[in-house]
C-alpha cells in the first residue's frame, strides 16, 4: 500500500510538473506572438522611413550632378566663344597687310598730338598709304593691370566693335596692334586734322569757317552720334565728346573718334576738359544725354568761337560757363552777343545761327530729361538747312 501511495504521490508530481512546464510554455509563447504582433507596425514604419530617405537623397544627388554638369557645360562654352587672345597685327582693311604695317611701326613716325591716353603719329605704309596711329597708354607701368589678360581681352572686345562700326560720320578703325602695355590703333589720315585744329585757325585768322560749313559739321557730329545711340545694338555711348575727338576730312564732313574708348581708360581726366556733363561728377552716371551735353558745348564752339575752357568764363559777368552764358544772354533777348562775329553775315543766316543757340542752350540743360535725343537734334538742325 505504501509502495501504491509513492508512486500514486510520484505520478502526480510528475503530472504537476507536465501541467506546470505546458502552462510556462504556453504564456512565454503568448508572450512571444504578442511581442512580435506589436513589433511589425514599428518595423514597417522605421522601413518606410529609410525608404523615403532613399529616394530624397536620391533626388538631390541627381540635382546636385545635373547642376554640375549643366555648370561644367557653361564654362566649356565660354571657353570656346571666348574673344580669342590675339597677338599681333588685326587688320580690319584690305588696303593693309601686317607686314606693311609691322615694318611702318617699327620705323620713325611723325608726332601730331598727344592726348591723356596716348599720343599721335602719322606714318606711311610701304604702298604708299598714309594713316594716323594712336598709341593707346590705357595703364601705367608697374601697374597690376598691366599684366592683366582681363583687361587686355576686354579692350581688345571694345577695338572689334568698334571696328565693325561702318558710318560716313564715324572715323573708321583699320587696324591695331596689342603690345605688351598698350595698343596701336590705325584708321585713316584726316590732313585737315580736328575740330579744335580747325577752331584754332579761325581764332588765329588763319582759316575761315563759314555759317554753313560750321552748321554742316554740327549736323555730322549729330548723325553719328544717331548712329551710336539708335542703330547700335546695343547702344554705344560716346564717353568723350569733343572738338579733338572729331576729325574732319578735305571736304569739312565730321567724323567721330574714340567713340567709347574712354571708359577703358582709367587716367582720362575729363573734369578738365569742360565738356563733361555734370551728372557725371555728381552722381557718376553716363548716359546717352551725357553725350548730347557734349554736343551742346561743341554746337556753343561752333556758334561762338569761344571754347569752354576760356579765361572769359571765369569772370562774374559770363555767369560761370559757356552754357550759362549763352543762357542768359538769351533769356535778356541779346543772343546775338554771344555769336562769332567774323560768320555773321545775310540775315536768314543769322536767323538760323539764333535758332541753333537755341538748341545749344536746351543740350547744356542741368536735368538730363530736358535734353533732346540725339534722334530729335538731327530732326531740328536738318530744318535749319537743307542738307
Amino acid at each position: 500500500m505504501a509502495k501504491m501511495r509513492s508512486c500514486r504521490i510520484t505520478l502526480g508530481l510528475l503530472l504537476f510538473l507536465l501541467l506546470f512546464f505546458h502552462q510556462t510554455t504556453t504564456i512565454e509563447c503568448k508572450e512571444r506572438l504578442i511581442r512580435r504582433l506589436s513589433s511589425q507596425p514599428q518595423d514597417f514604419k522605421i522601413g518606410l522611413k529609410r525608404v523615403i530617405l532613399s529616394i530624397v537623397l536620391g533626388i538631390l544627388t541627381g540635382l546636385i550632378g545635373a547642376l554640375l554638369f549643366a555648370l561644367l557645360i557653361k564654362s566649356v562654352l565660354q571657353y570656346i566663344n571666348q574673344t580669342p587672345f590675339l597677338k599681333g597685327p588685326v587688320i580690319f582693311s584690305p588696303k593693309i597687310s601686317s607686314k606693311t604695317l609691322q615694318s611702318a611701326l617699327a620705323n620713325e613716325k611723325q608726332l601730331l598730338g598727344s592726348s591723356s591716353n596716348g599720343k599721335y603719329y602719322k606714318t606711311v605704309l610701304d604702298n604708299g598709304l598714309t594713316v594716323a596711329v594712336k598709341v593707346l597708354e590705357p595703364f601705367d607701368s608697374g601697374s597690376p593691370e598691366t599684366l592683366s589678360k582681363s583687361v587686355k581681352r576686354r579692350i581688345q572686345q571694345e577695338l572689334e566693335v568698334l571696328a565693325s562700326l561702318r558710318h560716313r560720320h564715324l572715323r573708321s578703325l583699320r587696324a591695331y596692334v596689342r603690345e605688351s602695355d598698350r595698343f596701336s590703333l590705325v584708321y585713316d589720315y584726316m590732313p585737315v586734322g580736328s575740330l579744335e585744329d580747325a577752331m584754332n585757325g579761325v581764332r588765329e585768322n588763319h582759316l575761315q569757317l563759314r555759317w554753313d560749313v560750321r552748321l554742316r559739321i554740327a549736323v555730322g557730329v549729330i548723325k553719328g552720334l544717331q548712329y551710336l545711340h539708335f542703330t547700335c545694338d546695343p547702344q554705344i555711348l560716346h564717353y568723350n565728346l569733343k572738338p579733338t575727338n572729331v576729325m574732319l576730312d578735305a571736304e569739312y564732313e565730321p567724323r567721330l573718334a574714340d567713340c567709347g574708348l574712354a571708359k577703358l581708360m582709367p587716367n582720362i581726366d575729363r573734369a578738365t576738359s569742360g565738356y563733361c556733363a555734370p551728372e557725371c561728377f555728381q552722381n557718376c552716371r553716363y548716359t546717352d544725354k551725357s553725350d548730347i551735353y557734349s554736343f551742346g558745348m561743341i554746337l556753343g564752339v561752333l556758334l561762338t568761337g569761344r571754347y569752354p575752357t576760356d579765361p572769359f568764363f571765369r569772370e562774374a559777368a559770363s555767369g560761370g560757363s559757356l552754357g550759362q552764358w549763352l543762357q542768359h544772354l538769351q533769356q535778356a533777348g541779346e543772343a546775338r552777343e554771344a555769336l562769332d562775329k567774323s560768320i555773321i553775315g545775310e540775315e536768314v543766316e543769322e536767323d538760323e545761327m539764333l535758332m541753333a543757340a537755341r538748341i545749344a542752350v536746351v543740350c547744356l540743360s542741368d536735368l538730363p530729361a530736358e535734353r533732346p535725343s540725339s534722334d530729335e537734334l538731327v530732326t531740328m538742325l536738318t530744318q535749319l538747312h537743307s542738307f
